[in-house]
């Protein structure tokens, strides 16, 4: 078997380093890159020879001095992704593998494609990934990318290629008006929204085909065609895919890393489509840590009741749990936090605070405000410790909630009967008087430790508030639907704030909770409806600072149960409507080739081609602790407008349940795994 070993070193001295391409890795990789296997065997004698040669399918592989010059105009270096569009012999590819950790390549042609395949296979090249497809499209789903190749010409630079670049990041390709003659350009992307082009070699590459470049004719391609109502008939889900950017591992830092865009925020609200889905949990979760570990973020709350979420903020921040305290999640649905998913965000936080100061350890806390009994009986609890006569008036006041604890609703109904608020005034009175008494109660109240008196009050003061609008929110429920949805999302609201208030002027949060709570109510149909939320109460009190991110999916499995109250089944997530936004999602990309997971950045100056595309109001589906999946259309789906309603949106095509973890807790000594007390 021939030695092709000199001719390739020959190759590197004559033709590529005496013409000026000096760097090294990539002279390296040039000689260890066998140029003869990328050919026909009757070519293999004229591998090394200074021009293009013809290979399968009427095409060629590049003269070996432009391969070296476009990779290294590109600065391609160890530890970047590199998309190449054309992959042709897989010659260029192979040399910038043996530089970069992670090569993706675009053959339009299948029979080029399956070529290359086989060699890479064969020469054990393990980092490159082949795709048949449009090239001009990219691959946004394996996006950022630190440098992108074009071994063909194109009438100019896509859009859509520039915005797959990383910042700092280098495209290379031939432009030109002419089909093959064109100018080899550099364009560099210098931040979110500028690019810098520089004119270099004069060059002549066949022409690059597809949506954005040529037609197969020689033509430029027809414009996408639009219906009656100008809206794109094919263009959304391109356009989607376009602007998507590829979401690694969770475990991955990259992940939590690309929502640093809004770490600048003082609120980012983190939403769910189903309250029983794991990559929804898991993706919050990296984001919390990020935003926690890497910007400062200390309060973590959660569409969850006070009391339970206290009890693992007890836990995360190294306090003592409370005496006789019940173990918190044990009524329905007990596994929208009592899950593995959630347990992992818990266990973090409790070693993530251990040894900080106790004044700068994250904590958990609690928005909803089912929690009536147990509320009272902290507030009666807490009262015990710092004035027992306050604690007798309130036994008293509270008593006439009492009989309703199993049964709120029935409250509400009593009081919409008798024509006045039963126990409204109790309530009220209750809650002013722990305001009232506070710096009394704080120098009364010794602490566990320094700063835990003014926590146990905090704590105090928000379960008197939750009582007062728990009481109002039961009376609503009989007023209509719209002013009890108004008054729960109000105290979520109301509760963050205190939150923010109690931080400091500084403090910012992350909030977890559905869709329906985050998306700014104003533009969805919930509004039409008169109902607000909290994504709408925090866009109107901070704007641009409160950040909201909606999560979404195309199928898959979700823990769920048929009705209120009933058992939880993991069920089968329906595939999404053609008309809805989820669909379009699931649509994005092209050829067969789907955009699995990603983010989209909908914020105004981002994007606006795709912005106003999705600016057409279409469905969108909410799935919350009830699923009936025969009465989707009409039990899960609201008309939205997307790009109003949210910040960004994170999709993930196919989705599972999360791991639900048993609620009854074992007697005895405090267990390994509290606060859950399994």
């Amino acid at each position: 078997m021939q030695d092709f070993g000199p001719q390739r070193e020959q190759m590197v001295r004559r033709q590529i380093a005496a013409r000026g391409v000096d760097e090294p890795h990539v002279l390296d990789a040039m000689r260890r890159v066998p140029r003869e296997r990328f050919v026909d065997d009757a070519m293999q004698e004229y591998a090394y020879e200074d021009a293009p040669l013809p290979i399968a399918s009427g095409q060629t592989i590049s003269q070996p001095y432009i391969v070296a010059r476009m990779i290294e105009l590109a600065r391609i270096a160890p530890g970047d992704r590199v998309l190449e569009i054309g992959t042709g012999s897989g010659y260029a590819a192979a040399v910038m593998a043996q530089i970069a950790d992670d090569v993706f390549t675009i053959e339009r042609l299948d029979p080029l494609s399956e070529l290359a395949r086989g060699r890479f296979r064969e020469l054990g090249y393990t980092n490159i990934e082949v795709r048949t497809g449009d090239g001009t499209r990219g691959w946004p789903e394996a996006a950022p990318f630190d440098a992108i190749l074009a071994a063909a010409g194109g009438p100019d630079v896509p859009d859509v290629l520039k915005e797959q670049l990383a910042l700092g990041g280098r495209l290379v390709m031939p432009v030109g008006e002419s089909l093959h003659h064109q100018r080899l350009v550099r364009v560099t992307r210098v931040d979110e929204f500028r690019f810098e082009q520089q004119d270099l070699d004069a060059v002549a590459f066949v022409p690059l085909i597809g949506t954005y470049g040529w037609a197969e004719d020689g033509s430029r391609p027809m414009p996408v065609v639009h219906d009656r109502d100008h809206a794109p008939v094919t263009s959304l889900p391109s356009r989607i895919a376009a602007a998507a950017e590829a979401l690694p591992d969770f475990g991955d830092a990259r992940f939590g890393e690309l929502f640093d865009r809004f770490a600048n925020a003082r609120v980012v609200l983190l939403g769910e489509a189903s309250h029983g889905t794991s990559e929804f949990y898991r993706a919050r979760d990296a984001i919390t840590r990020r935003l926690v570990q890497a910007h400062g973020f200390r309060i973590v709350a959660a569409e969850a009741d006070w009391p339970d979420m206290a009890a693992l903020d007890r836990f995360v921040r190294h306090r003592p749990p409370r005496a006789g305290a019940e173990a918190p999640f044990q009524r329905f649905p007990t596994w929208m936090w009592r899950n593995r998913e959630f347990e992992a965000l818990v266990q973090w936080l409790h070693a993530y605070n251990d040894g900080r100061p106790a004044d700068d350890r994250a904590g958990l806390f609690g928005l909803d405000l089912y929690s009536l009994g147990a509320s009272m009986r902290a507030v009666i609890d807490y009262l015990d410790s710092v004035d027992p006569e306050a604690a007798r008036v309130a036994r008293h006041r509270y008593s006439c909630l009492v009989p309703w604890v199993r049964d709120p609703a029935e409250y509400g109904r009593m009081s919409v009967h008798a024509g006045h608020a039963l126990c409204e005034k109790a309530a009220v009175e209750m809650l002013i008087d722990l305001l009232q008494k506070r710096q009394a109660y704080l120098a009364e109240d010794d602490g566990d430790e320094a700063g835990d008196d003014a926590t146990s009050w905090l704590d105090a003061t928000q379960n008197a508030r939750l009582v007062r609008n728990a009481e109002k929110y039961y009376r609503t429920m009989y007023e209509g639907a719209a002013e009890s949805w108004n008054q729960r999302d109000r105290h979520m609201f109301e509760t963050l704030q205190q939150l923010l208030g109690a931080g400091g002027p500084h403090a910012r949060a992350v909030v977890w909770a559905h869709n329906s709570h985050i998306g700014d109510a104003r533009h969805t149909e919930m509004g039409m409806r008169g109902e607000l939320n909290l994504g709408q109460l925090c866009k109107e009190r901070w704007g641009s600072e409160a950040a909201t991110i909606g999560f979404g999916t195309h199928q898959g499995t979700v823990a769920a149960a048929s009705d209120w109250d009933a058992p939880m089944d993991v069920m089968a997530v329906r595939p999404s409507l053609p008309d809805s936004y989820e669909r379009q999602c699931h649509e994005a990309g092209h050829e067969g080739a789907r955009v699995s997971r990603y983010l989209l950045d909908l914020r105004e100056g981002h994007h606006e081609k795709l912005r106003e595309a999705l600016s057409t109001p279409r469905l969108e589906r909410f799935i919350g602790v009830v699923y009936r999946p025969e009465t989707e259309r009409y039990s899960h789906y609201a008309q939205a407008v997307m790009p109003a309603q949210f910040d960004a949106y994170v999709w993930f095509d196919e989705t599972r349940a999360v791991e639900a973890m048993p609620a009854a807790s074992r007697e005895g000594a405090v267990p390994d795994t509290y606060p859950f007390g399994l």
